[in-house]
């Protein structure tokens, strides 16, 4: 079985802006292998997003070449998009994305639905890590900023995915909040062997990672 989880062969996007046209990758290669830790930097508007929602499958290339767990996803259709990322991606979003009408257990519990699976000790072993066995129960809205994110953090690492996307995951705490969110957010991802690449802003975050890029100008540096 490969290591690789994520490859980009010469990937290029980008979109027209009236009369111009903007490229916001060019010529994109990488490799992400199991349990590799990446934090992703670079200006605003430098494609950093972009290239998040390509590896997850919510925005497509035209050109280059995509391979997930050593597929090439070039002819993919919805029915193997939505398999990969049912079973194989976490997903954490600066704003959360928690289903508000549940409770911290259901919200944790919907990837598991999601993938045929039951509730399991490692799911337990989150809530505890995560300081959440106390709120379990309680209706995700009542939360705090914190308590929310580690919500989404046990939401997306429940089915033990291979790939967890990241998108500024701290951008909305404060900065002692961040750490521990960062801290614990490694920790977790390090025992279930699941391979994050992190978008962020931030320096501290970023030092959490095991490698850094740093995307300008439609260019990866590391």
């Amino acid at each position: 079985m490969s290591s690789e989880i994520v490859r980009l062969k010469k990937v290029s996007k980008g979109f027209d802006d009236g009369d111009k046209y903007h490229q916001v990758l060019d010529d994109i290669c990488l490799t992400i292998h199991r349990a590799d830790t990446v934090a992703l930097t670079g200006p605003s508007g430098s494609g950093k997003s972009t290239l998040l929602n390509i590896i997850g499958g919510f925005e497509f290339i035209k050109q280059g070449q995509l391979l997930l767990n050593s597929s090439d996803t070039t002819h993919w259709q919805d029915k193997q998009w939505s398999q990969f990322r049912r079973q194989h991606l976490g997903v954490v979003f600066q704003q959360f994305n928690l289903l508000t009408p549940l409770n911290v257990r259901d919200n944790i519990a919907f990837s598991l639905r999601l993938n045929q699976q039951s509730w399991s000790p490692w799911c337990d072993y989150l809530l505890s890590q995560l300081g959440l066995e106390e709120v379990k129960t309680r209706n995700v809205e009542t939360l705090s900023g914190g308590q929310q994110q580690r919500v989404a953090i046990a939401r997306a690492l429940a089915h033990k995915p291979s790939l967890l996307l990241a998108d500024e995951p701290t951008g909305n705490l404060d900065e002692k909040a961040g750490q521990q969110v960062m801290a614990l957010l490694t920790q977790l991802a390090h025992e279930s062997q699941t391979s994050i690449l992190m978008v962020t802003h931030s320096n501290e975050c970023a030092g959490f990672m095991q490698r850094r890029w740093h995307l300008e100008q439609g260019k990866i540096h590391e």
